[in-house]
Formats: structure tokens, sequence, C-alpha cells
């Protein structure tokens, strides 16, 4: 349960968490007299301090007498007193420069997201690359290595293409594979690979099927080549901001987050969360339920196309974010990103 706080705590918290968000240094009494606008006395303003400590909102460095904000602190900041910047009009275009692009497809698209979401913010940028399974079906190519083992090029309405090797009970022969791809690419374009699997279920029902040997080999083929088995993937830029900020400056906790970045499925699942949330969605340290992230906080935002959501963008960095700062970032990004994607591409 979350105390209320009376009006003079709200803003000498706040004014701690944004002065501990510039400097990185626990603030004391004579930095908030001195840079904010606090009418009271020091020794007030230490009263409130210690509250503030004892419900849990800030915490005692050893090595210092200020205080810096602790995850609930930033919890309550974020909640409650926050005010979201607007981006200016150079913060809008430095991100829409990068799309002005005619025809660039989502895999390009999705990889400049992430590095402008970092060279804007300055921290670690992150974009999930849609499932196969809300993708929308363009077209596939079937190549016969040998006799029991077929290459399927799969290629999405957006552009991104992915290969599997499927093993086969029979025999294919190259016409036989031809007719295969013909009858898929013909019926099937338009489609998300939902509706593609929905779409052979039904068929394989079909009477006619029963009896049409290569159309049963047609949707068994079909079947196996559009099987997702990934557990996702994710574009990483800007990891480098991390050696930037001093609370990653430990060789131990640097080590800590480059594994982190390096084995992504952390990432994926944190970025999955974003998926069935509207808005930007702020994730911060132990929240993340990671104890390799514990220090950290995520901003995210999902984006979509024509057939609804597809992935989640984001920012990831210190608890000690300018959180107004980067919320209209990853906001505006995502809301780009999705109105490029409903025109261009899908």
């Amino acid at each position: 349960m979350t105390e209320t706080l009376t009006e003079r705590s709200q803003k000498i918290l706040e004014a701690i968490i944004e002065e501990y968000i510039a400097t990185a240094q626990p603030v004391g009494s004579k930095a908030l007299a001195r840079n904010h606008d606090i009418k009271l006395s020091p020794a007030s303003v230490r009263n409130v301090m210690a509250e503030l400590e004892e419900l849990g909102y800030l915490a005692s460095p050893h090595t210092s007498a200020g205080r810096i904000p602790t995850e609930k602190g930033y919890r309550f900041y974020v909640d409650t007193l926050l005010q979201v910047n607007d981006l200016n009009s150079r913060q809008k275009d430095q991100i829409e420069l990068q799309y002005q692009q005619h025809g660039l497809q989502m895999a390009d698209m999705l990889r400049e997201a992430s590095r402008t979401l970092s060279s804007v913010s300055h921290y670690t940028g992150l974009v999930m690359v849609p499932r196969l399974k809300v993708t929308i079906f363009r077209h596939i190519e079937f190549v016969r290595l040998s006799p029991r083992q077929i290459l399927a090029v799969f290629v999405t309405q957006s552009g991104l293409v992915q290969n599997k090797l499927v093993e086969i009970d029979e025999e294919l022969t190259p016409r036989d594979l031809e007719q295969i791809t013909n009858y898929l690419n013909h019926t099937m374009t338009g489609l998300s690979i939902q509706e593609v699997r929905a779409r052979i279920v039904a068929e394989m029902a079909n009477e006619k099927a029963l009896y049409d040997h290569l159309l049963r080999r047609t949707f068994a083929l079909s079947t196996a080549a559009l099987v997702d088995e990934t557990t996702g993937d994710i574009i990483i830029e800007g990891t480098s901001y991390f050696l930037e900020q001093p609370e990653f400056s430990n060789l131990k906790c640097m080590k800590r987050i480059v594994q982190t970045f390096e084995q992504k499925n952390i990432l994926i699942d944190l970025l999955d969360r974003g998926l069935d949330t509207e808005g930007v969605q702020v994730i911060i340290g132990s929240e993340t339920k990671y104890s390799e992230l514990a220090d950290c906080s995520l901003i995210t935002a999902a984006y979509s196309g024509k057939r609804g959501t597809l992935g989640t963008l984001g920012v990831i960095g210190p608890n000690r974010m300018p959180y107004s700062t980067i919320i209209p970032i990853v906001d505006y990004t995502a809301t780009l990103i999705s109105r490029l994607l409903d025109t261009d591409n899908d």
C-alpha cells in the first residue's frame, strides 16, 4: 500500500529525483535549496527527507549524508509526479529524417528505429522483430536440396525473409515443388500466417484433399514450412551508452549487462509484456523480475500495422533515466513506425 504524501513531501521527493537524475550524486538539503524553488528552512527539508527515507522512498548511501531515490521513489515519481515533455520540432525532425526513403522495407525500418531511439535518447534502443505468425504472406519458394530435404524461403508482405529447412517423408520432384509453390502463392497471398494456417486446416478437411495426392503433400509441406519455432528476435543499438553511466562503471556490473544483451531472451520477454499494453509502459528495477536488470528501467510502446500489433520497441537504461524526455521519444517513434507500416508495407 502506497502512503499518501503531503504536497510538501511530494515536492521535495520530486526535486531530489530530478537532481539525482541530472547529477548521479546523492542529494543533500543544500543542493535542494540551491537548485530548486523550495521555500523551507534547511532543517525542515532535512526532516522531510528523513520521513521519506523512513517510508522507503529515499535511501542514504553509507558514504554520503545525501539521499538517493529508491525503486519505490521512482515508481511514485513516474505514476504521480512526472510531467511528460512534448518533443520539440528538432527532435521530431531528427526521428522522422531516418524514414524518408520511400519503399524502405520493414527490416530496415526496424533497424533504423532502434538506432534512432538510441541516438536521440542517448540510451540503448530495443526493437522486437515481429513474430512470423503476425506477418502477412506474400511469397514462398521451395528449393530441393536432396530427395527428402527442402529449403523453404518465405517472404512477408513487408519484406522480411525467413528460411526453413524441412525434412519430408516422401520424395518431391522439381515439378511437384513448382506446382505446390504456384498453388500457395495463388491462394494464400495477402493473408496473415495465422489465416494461412487456418485455411490449410480447413482445406485439408475438404473432400477433394482426401483424394488429391499432390494437394495433401502441398498442405503437409506448407504446414511444416510455416511452423514458427523461434522465440523471437530483437534489434539492439547503443549498448555503449551503458559505459557512460556511473552506475555501471563497475566491471562486474557492466559484464552482467553485456551478457544479458547477448542472451537476448530476457529482453525479448520484457518486450513481449508490452504487446497487449496500450500507450507507454515503464518497468523499473525489480519489476523486470530479473536480478540482472535490478538497476535498470525499461520504457516500451507497441507498434502495429493494418492487422494489429506487430511488436514492441523501447529504451533501456539506468533507473536514473530522465523519464520526462524518454517517454515521448518512445511514444512518438512507436506511433511513427505504426503509421509507416500501416500506409506503406502491409
